[in-house]
């Protein structure tokens, strides 16, 4: 065998694999949909919602009100079941206004040219234009959409548009009651989940440098991997703040009868949370900074000697132990996550000891203390953070 098919052959199985991934994760997120509710399940939930919305709306359109083709009612309410309600009436304005727009203006270029080609040069430019403006948020695309609609069609008569309009209204407003009033979504789950795997990812990350720090061979390598790790935390904190704000949204124009209905937390954790474990990740991020230009050979600060890398391991194990601890007790408030006393003893214990190292590495020069007091400086912000006697002192 040549070294060319050698390194065609692991490429050749990559679609498989890839395919192969693709089909668990959808195996995956079908189970966790059937089994308990989440994500998975509320997008089955939001997706079903869009479907019966635009299936009424042709309904309405196609058998009550006799129209042959009833194609603006169901596009407009299957796209308007949006993840809140106040999204579906902000974007129906903005929708209804685009088509409102694209309609017309088809229908003029169609009067003063007379031709299909001409109305779309004359119309379709303008429209691409006024899809960038801000008012019609990511909605404008829709007017030049329905103005080559309108001109293919070639319905451009005073009643046609005035029908066409209609449609999209007829459209907007059952979109809009089907995702008020079947399982309204209300989104305060997603915080609560967040928040959590903030918290344990934060202790992953904690366990891994100290796993590393006590193990292994401390090198670029490793601080490669660690930064990779706090810029995850990174994304996860954004997420949080992301489902923060959608959970405000979702909760605008949904009465308490509304909020009944949906099976979701009734309440959420308080935003000092997020705040706090914002903190964490930036104590977090530093101190893989600080390991990372320690572990760097063209700079002054060194690393700290054997011993001391050892006791702050397993200063950082008992600090990843808290933030698992609350990670349990963000899942679920009623579990009693409080540390034991032998656990804050060792933290004090271990504390001592890099004190003391501390010192020693200070008489010994300022650029092997100063690594040690950073690091120990940030163990100390976290451990703050993380464990509730530690905050209430």
């Amino acid at each position: 065998m040549t070294r060319v098919t050698d390194a065609v052959r692991p490429r050749a199985g990559r679609p498989a694999d890839a395919l192969r991934q693709e089909a668990h994760a959808v195996a995956r997120a079908g189970r966790a949909a059937w089994c308990e509710p989440g994500r998975e399940r509320d997008l089955v939930v939001q997706s079903m919602k869009a479907a019966a919305a635009a299936l009424i709306a042709w309904s309405v359109a196609s058998y009550w009100l006799s129209d042959p083709m009833a194609l603006m009612a169901p596009w407009v309410a299957m796209v308007l079941v949006q993840a809140t309600i106040y999204s579906s009436l902000r974007q129906a304005a903005q929708q209804w206004t685009a088509m409102c727009a694209g309609t017309l203006l088809a229908s003029a270029a169609q009067a003063l040219t007379g031709n299909t080609l001409g109305a779309l040069a004359l119309s379709v430019p303008v429209l691409m234009l006024l899809a960038n403006w801000h008012r019609f948020g990511d909605q404008g695309i829709y007017g030049a959409t329905t103005a080559v609609f309108t001109i293919a069609s070639g319905a451009v008569s005073a009643s046609a548009v005035g029908h066409r309009v209609g449609q999209a209204a007829l459209g907007a407003v059952i979109g809009i009651a089907v995702n008020a009033f079947v399982f309204p979504p209300i989104h305060l789950r997603d915080v609560g989940e967040n928040l959590a795997a903030l918290a344990r990812e934060s202790g992953d990350v904690l366990c891994g440098i100290a796993g590393d720090l006590r193990h292994t061979e401390w090198d670029a390598q490793s601080t490669a991997r660690w930064s990779g790790e706090a810029a995850r935390l990174e994304r996860r904190l954004n997420a949080l703040r992301s489902a923060r704000a959608w959970s405000r949204e979702s909760l605008r124009l949904t009465a308490g009868p509304l909020r009944a209905v949906n099976r979701a937390p009734r309440s959420l954790p308080p935003e000092e949370e997020d705040e706090r474990w914002g903190r964490v990740t930036g104590h977090i991020g530093a101190l893989t900074r600080t390991l990372t230009v320690a572990a760097d050979p063209g700079r002054t600060p060194v690393p700290p000697d054997a011993r001391a890398l050892r006791s702050y391991a397993g200063l950082l194990e008992l600090i990843a132990d808290a933030c698992h601890a609350e990670s349990d007790r963000l899942r679920d408030p009623r579990a009693d996550t409080r540390p034991d006393g032998d656990g804050e003893d060792a933290m004090g214990e271990l504390h001592e000891q890099l004190q003391e190292e501390l010192q020693e590495h200070a008489a010994g020069g300022a650029a092997r203390a100063t690594v040690l007091g950073t690091l120990l400086l940030q163990a100390e912000n976290i451990w703050t953070e993380t464990v509730p006697s530690a905050r209430k002192q």
